[in-house]
């Protein structure tokens, strides 16, 4: 995801950081230059069951300017 969006290598797997990317921007001029950003993810590994953290990650998109898109494995 780092080098897909554009983020700086420090970046990491913070929740905070993802959150304050979304609602301020500013970290990213890849995900700045677009309006909404969409994270397409399968519903496997961590969002595979009923996992509390996984709750707590698709907490962090609001649906106006980032958005998560949970797939289901065919």
């Amino acid at each position: 995801m780092v080098g897909l969006c554009g983020l700086p290598v420090w970046f990491g797997r913070n929740l905070d950081a993802w959150s304050g990317t979304g609602d301020a921007r500013g970290v990213s001029g890849v995900i700045d230059g677009y309006g909404i950003l969409f994270v397409h993810i399968g519903r496997q590994g961590l969002f595979g069951g009923h996992r509390e953290v996984a709750g707590v990650l698709a907490g962090i998109f609001d649906a106006e300017r980032d958005r998560l898109v949970v797939h289901v494995p065919a």
